[in-house]
């Protein structure tokens, strides 16, 4: 068993991961890695592209192994896929043979659980999400940011520990992210969501800023962290105010440094 540090739920320690292009020439991703996901905050994964980041998801996740280095959830050991945690992707990964209400039970239903079980759940996580009304409505029926608000409905539903979302919004339009992004916000402050801690990649500064307690900046080739800002700003965030303009400044400056 490792030990335990403030909380955490995962630790990695040493991570690498390396691709075999061929014969004689090996890929770093990521280099060395050290990280700790702790209980009760969202923690923000910036880099530019190729920096490892979706890579680093995964293997946080137990859905990719690392080529070498430790990993820990809760003091034991990672040799797969963690059970008790959610994926949400920047494609929406919607089934289109099934409506809003199918699409949300379908993980239940691959477990076995009764629909009289899961039916009132699914039925109350879309209500929550803003969906109230369309659970009879096809994948086709719905805009970019409906679709979007399935998936994070369906990962909802089975009550994750740690919610992990890989570019969530940079798909859909600026009024129809920060709708989506004040809706899981207002669910993870107001205690309506089970989930400890939510990992998040996004390429997008002020959103990080808004949404996040922890923002890490990876360097590339290979991907490995080269900052870390610790954001103590109240909730909800102005962006515009002076003190969260800092923040950004800061943040942006430090990724623009390393990118150069």
């Amino acid at each position: 068993m490792a030990q335990l540090k403030n909380n955490s739920l995962i630790n990695c320690y040493n991570i690498c991961l390396e691709y075999h292009q061929d014969k004689k020439l090996t890929k770093k991703v990521i280099e060395n890695l050290n990280l700790s996901i702790r209980e009760n905050e969202i923690i923000a994964i910036v880099g530019k592209s190729g920096a490892g980041k979706s890579s680093l998801v995964r293997i946080l996740s137990g859905i990719l192994k690392p080529t070498s280095g430790k990993l820990f959830y809760k003091g034991s050991a990672i040799d797969g896929p963690l059970e008790n945690i959610s994926m949400v992707f920047q494609n929406f990964a919607l089934l289109p043979w099934l409506n809003v209400l199918e699409n949300v039970l379908f993980g239940a239903d691959s477990l076995g659980i009764p629909r009289s079980q899961s039916k009132p759940k699914a039925l109350e996580i879309i209500k929550k999400i803003g969906l109230n009304g369309f659970e009879d409505a096809y994948v086709s029926e719905l805009s970019g940011g409906m679709k979007q608000r399935v998936g994070f409905a369906r990962a909802l539903m089975i009550e994750p520990e740690i919610l992990f979302l890989d570019e969530p919004f940079s798909s859909l339009d600026i009024v129809t992210a920060k709708s989506l992004r004040d809706d899981i916000m207002h669910l993870w402050h107001t205690g309506e969501t089970k989930t400890k801690a939510i990992v998040l990649v996004i390429h997008n500064i002020e959103e990080a800023v808004n949404m996040a307690n922890r923002v890490i900046i990876l360097d590339s080739n290979p991907g490995r962290i080269a900052s870390e800002k610790t954001i103590e700003l109240d909730y909800p965030r102005d962006l515009e105010c002076d003190s969260t303009r800092i923040v950004i400044k800061d943040i942006s400056s430090t990724l623009h440094a390393i990118n150069q």
